[in-house]
């Protein structure tokens, strides 16, 4: 990674301050020849514990110009990455800085092939959350890739099994969702999901996956697994 000038970083922390006690984010772009910082706006419902960029404000600064930098702060909590972190940094397929305030203190680091582990991975929506898990298991085990969806924090807060949508539960198939990769589930998988935020996968008649949000859950065939967790520190 080319090394960032004084200027850019103290830009950096001078968004970090200006919006503490919330976490920052933005951009580090590459305009007419210099590498400047460019402040996004944090639309995550938890900004006190995670960061989500505003879409138009990537997509305005993705057209304008060259992204060479994700930015965002850790409120009191050292910079080094969290596993969600270090997850969307190679979703994102670029270099990441994190700043750790009030101390000022920065931590970078890109792409290296990291994957979170199965089994004691902690919970982030959208990123490290139950569904991801699903999806995890089955790239890596069975080398099908599922199909991913957007799907809003607090969803089951509303009543709604939304993977039910995508899936139809009891082991028959996979649902439309999944061209091409019907009758997967009828191998012996299961998907159940819940509006209580939870989602499992068994085999049989044993559950092999399975998590709460924000909460601990245990694998019953690997008796002191925990699966699934707390809100990461950072996203």
């Amino acid at each position: 990674m080319t090394p960032l000038a004084d200027e850019v970083l103290a830009a950096i922390r001078a968004h970090a301050a200006e919006t503490y006690p919330h976490e920052c984010c933005g951009l580090v772009v590459v305009r007419q020849g210099r590498a400047v910082y460019h402040p996004c706006a944090n639309v995550s419902a938890h900004p006190v514990q995670e960061f989500v960029i505003a879409p138009e404000d990537y997509a305005s600064a993705e057209d304008e110009c060259e992204i060479v930098r994700i930015v965002h702060s850790h409120v009191h909590l050292p910079p080094e990455p969290s596993a969600g972190d270090l997850v969307a940094c190679e979703a994102s397929g670029l270099p990441w800085l994190i700043v750790s305030w009030p101390t000022g203190r920065m931590h970078e680091f890109e792409p290296s092939g990291y994957e979170a582990p199965l089994v004691g991975r902690p919970f982030h929506h959208g990123v490290l959350d139950c569904y991801s898990l699903k999806r995890d298991h089955f790239r890596r085990e069975v080398g099908i890739d599922l199909p991913d969806f957007p799907r809003r924090p607090n969803w089951w807060l509303a009543g709604v099994a939304l993977v039910a949508a995508a899936f139809v539960t009891g082991g028959a198939s996979i649902g439309a969702a999944a061209e091409g990769e019907a009758g997967i589930l009828g191998s012996g998988y299961t998907f159940t999901s819940t509006t209580l935020g939870g989602m499992a996968l068994s085999f049989g008649s044993t559950l092999i996956l399975g998590g709460l949000s924000q909460m601990l859950a245990q694998n019953p065939a690997k008796p002191g697994s925990s699966i699934g967790g707390g809100i990461s520190p950072s996203l």
